[in-house]
């Protein structure tokens, strides 16, 4: 008789919760145990809070020289280019650099900042100025000051990582939820594909519609957690890279593809590029869907998805 074992804690800075049928309870808590290590492993790496990662390493030599570091992390790397440039800029790594004295996204912020001051926080994010050789396994940020952060991928990419330590430990059915960046595989106990519920922006503990996704990732992100009021418009806490203002328009925007570190790569340029463009770049992209809601509550999708609310 299989069982399902779950469990939830802090890692990466974000709530990761671990969902796993499997045939007895010890076994399920044993491929729980490893998958943690999987994520406590990537968060050495890649953390800008652990003093040691080898992100910081590359941070700390930015403008100075080039500097070693693994494979993994190389490849991460060069993935995210390429998201940048899919995405014309909008996602990128080198958003690190950004001033968080700018923007504190809460009550308290009653203005924003003047468009030059906004512009001189961005004037170090550019993803084409991080030079990485794979072969040497060596990266370099150009310019002084330059720092990458992975917080728009590497949740998703945590996910994917401990996914495949469940699937080497037997389990053939789970869940690993990274703070809403969800990656699915397998069936509930009962046979039944795994569903989740899309939230709806205005009041999150609600669904406005539910999806099956089983063997899918799913990533969400929205406006209605973290932002600003500002003259009555409402700024989400997602800055535009290119003018260092934060973006308006889109509520949430929820990514469907077969990996987790795609959807939690993609869901926050869509913000940034804005309903027509977003949806134009998904429908190029094969086996990925979107599903949008905008300020006014108005729902769109892209051109291979149905949902039903």
């Amino acid at each position: 008789m299989e069982i399902s074992c779950s469990r939830v804690l802090k890692l990466m800075g974000n709530r990761f919760e671990f969902t796993v049928i499997a045939a007895d309870q010890k076994r399920g808590e044993q491929a729980i145990d490893d998958a943690i290590d999987e994520v406590r492993r990537i968060e050495e790496l890649l953390s800008t809070f652990k003093e040691t990662s080898q992100t910081n390493y590359i941070n700390d030599h930015a403008g100075l020289r080039p500097v070693t570091v693994d494979t993994e992390v190389v490849q991460l790397i060069l993935r995210s280019l390429k998201i940048s440039k899919l995405t014309q800029g909008a996602f990128d790594i080198t958003y690190g650099s950004i001033d968080k004295s700018l923007w504190n996204f809460d009550v308290s912020m009653t203005s924003l900042p003047d468009k030059n001051t906004a512009l001189q926080a961005v004037s170090l994010i550019n993803y084409q100025n991080v030079i990485v050789d794979a072969e040497k396994s060596t990266v370099l940020l150009k310019n002084k000051g330059m720092r990458l952060g992975f917080g728009g991928i590497g949740k998703g990419y945590a996910a994917d990582k401990a996914k495949q330590v469940l699937l080497n430990a037997g389990i053939k059915s789970g869940i690993v939820n990274a703070a809403g960046d969800l990656i699915t595989w397998g069936t509930q106990i009962d046979g039944r594909p795994w569903t989740i519920g899309i939230a709806d922006p205005n009041q999150s503990t609600k669904p406005f519609s539910s999806l099956k996704i089983s063997n899918m990732s799913i990533a969400t992100s929205g406006n209605y957690e973290k932002y600003a009021i500002i003259n009555g418009q409402k700024y989400s806490h997602t800055i535009d890279p290119k003018t260092g203002l934060p973006v308006t328009g889109i509520k949430s925007v929820s990514i469907l593809c077969p990996n987790a570190e795609l959807a939690d790569a993609l869901a926050t340029p869509i913000m940034v590029m804005g309903i027509q463009v977003g949806l134009d770049l998904i429908n190029q992209l094969k086996q990925v869907a979107c599903i949008l809601i905008d300020d006014a509550d108005q729902v769109y999708t892209s051109e291979n998805i149905n949902i039903k609310h």
